[in-house]
């Protein structure tokens, strides 16, 4: 399998996906139509899907242009019906796909949107995680509640630790200084910081970085810490409450 990272906009990510073996190519939440058009076009020229995690427009731009030109087929939530224009494919929880050869399961992980949906593959060791888990972060929750999305958070937690995680957006640094002014005694976010400030300076994604990772590292995987419980003075806390008092403090932060 083969896939190449593509910015978008100011801070997307999209991914071209390729099943070397049969030659099948997707793309996943293409932001807009040129940047992703270009690489197609010009290194694989065809497009066989549309992978699209939520219907926000910065993660479904490109799906129209895309269609009309490839004969693309779009695939999303059937929550989406009405907000993702000519969907071809509805999925839901659990549902298997298959990209050529390369077989996803569709994890249902709303709380950012109501129909928001991960693209998980057990072989391959990846998922596309959309808005919903960042490096470092997590997406506000905009349509669903903070118990949707501490649950959601805690589907992808239990996936194996070598999952790679492709996210939606270059948001690494700022999640990095939200993470270390809350998490102080995290001794994995300096090590954490150097390497961000490494790939930042070779100008390049600080995306993929494994679950194993996030785990270590990321605050909003890290409710059920001791040290930063006691750090928000909320020891006796269920996760769900920490979760919830950390998603506030990014939102004003």
């Amino acid at each position: 399998m083969k896939i190449e990272i593509v910015s978008c906009l100011n801070d997307n990510y999209s991914y071209i996906i390729q099943d070397e073996l049969t030659n099948t190519v997707g793309v996943v939440d293409p932001s807009e139509f040129k940047s992703i058009d270009d690489i197609i076009f010009n290194k694989y020229q065809k497009l066989d899907y549309i992978l699209n995690t939520h219907h926000h427009n910065d993660h479904i731009g490109g799906n129209q242009d895309l269609k009309k030109k490839y004969k693309a087929k779009i695939v999303a939530s059937k929550i989406d019906k009405d907000r993702i224009q000519n969907i071809d494919l509805y999925v839901d929880e659990d549902t298997k796909f298959n990209l050529g050869n390369i077989a996803f399961q569709i994890l249902f992980i709303p709380g950012h949107t109501k129909g928001h949906i991960g693209f998980y593959s057990k072989e391959e060791k990846i998922i596309f995680t959309g808005d919903t888990l960042f490096s470092l972060g997590c997406g506000r929750i905009f349509e669903g509640t903070f118990e949707q999305m501490f649950s959601s958070i805690k589907k992808i937690k239990k996936l194996p630790k070598d999952t790679k995680i492709y996210c939606g957006h270059e948001y690494t640094k700022s999640n990095y200084e939200f993470c270390k002014t809350f998490d102080t005694t995290n001794k994995e976010l300096p090590k954490k910081k150097l390497w961000i400030e490494d790939r930042i300076k070779k100008g390049l994604p600080t995306i993929p970085v494994t679950l194993e990772e996030e785990c270590n590292t990321n605050i909003f995987l890290r409710c059920d810490n001791i040290a930063l419980k006691k750090e928000l003075k909320m020891e006796d806390s269920s996760e769900v409450l920490v979760f919830q008092r950390l998603r506030n403090l990014k939102d004003q932060f």
